[in-house]
């Protein structure tokens, strides 16, 4: 029996209707698929980037800076909306500053720069800049397989402005206009808002054109380093066999440019939930993933990977039911006597 036959029988041979459990079957069979082998138990690793965009000196946003920092260490400090969405369902979880601007480090001190540069004016990292984010983002991913022993890794992130830098490299990779990508992100929704955003990612973009040779050039010119790190991470967690769990927008643009650069990518990223971000069906579709497909449909609009969080829970309830319920074959079925009709 191959490999797919092996899921087959694991998930169809279960003792309920076929399909009766839905986009958590769906989701599921792809984990096992990615993996190319059978594990009866589910090793989660959650990674959240953190990071600071320089484009926030537009106005496209209505909170300071310094929550980035703030609520980082709220993080590290086990009392951040994540930290709870870990500790209830028992998922280690670390934060990597990657670019915050602050003088202090928070958590894994990983800072390529005190954030990016407003790409308005300049491009967002230099080369080498992007490089070194990129490495880290391989390297988080590689420790959470090898040293913290996951087969499972989501991805999160922490960024005031990152709404904005994901808007702009979905606007440039696709040319959709940015009025069917922009989002409230995670400001109060108002109208001013939305078209400053929409303002600036478009002549943010027009502004490094010329430079858009690859995907990477797009990332290191209007991108921000937490989409950079976790575009690389689910390379790297492509090329390990390792399932991802993808969260909402921010990391949905980093897998549509993971899956561009790499298509191995879509066998391995797994949907959690639908963001209220109006790009995020958008980002999802690069990566041969449907709007329907995706098993969440909560209104959230966090970030930092509460809904992945959320994924990896359902994961482990699927797992664990596959292993251990009844199987079809345990039951033995009696074959009913066909009915005897009256004067035949």
């Amino acid at each position: 029996m191959n490999y797919q036959a092996r899921v087959d029988d694991l998930v169809n041979g279960a003792a309920k209707p076929a399909n009766s459990l839905g986009l958590l079957e769906t989701v599921f069979k792809k984990m096992l698929l990615a993996w190319g082998t059978m594990h009866p138990e589910i090793k989660p690793y959650h990674l959240i980037f953190a990071s600071d965009n320089g484009v926030i000196e537009e106005g496209v946003v209505n909170f300071p800076e310094e929550i980035t920092y703030l609520q980082a260490q709220n993080m590290v400090d086990g009392r951040a909306t994540i930290s709870c969405f870990c500790q209830a369902n028992n998922v280690p979880y670390s934060v990597i500053d990657i670019g915050i601007n602050n003088k202090k480090s928070v958590g894994i001190n990983r800072r390529v720069a005190s954030g990016t540069k407003n790409f308005m004016k300049e491009e967002a990292m230099t080369p080498a800049e992007f490089e070194q984010a990129w490495h880290v983002g391989e390297e988080m991913v590689n420790y959470a397989i090898d040293t913290q022993g996951a087969n499972l890794v989501s991805f999160g992130e922490m960024g005031i402005g990152n709404t904005t830098t994901s808007s702009a490299v979905l606007h440039a990779m696709t040319g959709i206009l940015p009025e069917f990508v922009v989002g409230y992100g995670a400001s109060t929704p108002t109208n001013e808002i939305i078209r400053r955003k929409c303002v600036v990612v478009a002549k943010g973009v027009e502004r490094h054109r010329e430079s858009f040779c690859r995907i990477e050039d797009i990332l290191r010119c209007v991108g921000g380093f937490d989409i950079v790190a976790i575009c690389a991470g689910m390379i790297a967690c492509a090329k390990r066999k390792t399932p991802f769990v993808i969260d909402g927008f921010i990391t949905a643009v980093a897998f549509a440019c993971a899956a561009r650069i790499n298509r191995e990518v879509e066998h391995c990223g797994l949907p959690s939930h639908m963001s209220k971000e109006p790009g995020m069906s958008y980002a999802m579709l690069l990566g041969n993933i449907l709007a329907d497909d995706i098993p969440i449909k909560a209104n959230m609009a966090l970030g930092e990977g509460t809904g992945a969080i959320l994924m990896v829970a359902m994961l482990k309830t699927m797992t664990y039911t596959m292993y251990n319920m009844a199987k079809l074959s345990d039951f033995e079925l009696s074959t009913p006597e066909p009915q005897q009709v009256a004067g035949m």
